[in-house]
C-alpha cells in the first residue's frame, strides 16, 4: 500500500478534508462500476485506455458517484498506469 492512501469501502464513511484512495482501473469494460476485491477498489470503465480517455471517464465517474464537481477529483499518481492514487476534495 502506498503511504498516505486509504483502503476504503466503496462509500467513504467520514467527512472533512481531502480523501486519497488507491484504485485499479480496468478500461474497456462492458459498463462503468466499482468492485472491491482483495482489500482494494477496482473501477471498471467503458472508455478505452487511449489518449487519456479512461482518465477522463474515471474523473467523471468518481465525481458522479460521490456527488462532487469534476474539478474536485485529481489523479495524483498513475496517469499512464492502471494503478492510481486519486485525491477527492469536498466529501
Amino acid at each position: 500500500m502506498i503511504p498516505g492512501a486509504y483502503r476504503l469501502d466503496i462509500r467513504p464513511f467520514f467527512v472533512d478534508g481531502p480523501m486519497k484512495i488507491q484504485l485499479k482501473v480496468i478500461p474497456g469494460a462492458k459498463r462503468n462500476s466499482f468492485k472491491q476485491e482483495a482489500g482494494f477498489i477496482k473501477v471498471y470503465l467503458t472508455a478505452p485506455a487511449l489518449e487519456g480517455r479512461a482518465n477522463e471517464a474515471l474523473v467523471a465517474f468518481l465525481a458522479e458517484h460521490w456527488g462532487v464537481k469534476r474539478s474536485a477529483i485529481e489523479i495524483l499518481k498513475g496517469l499512464k498506469s492502471r494503478h492510481k492514487i486519486v485525491n477527492i476534495l469536498g466529501i
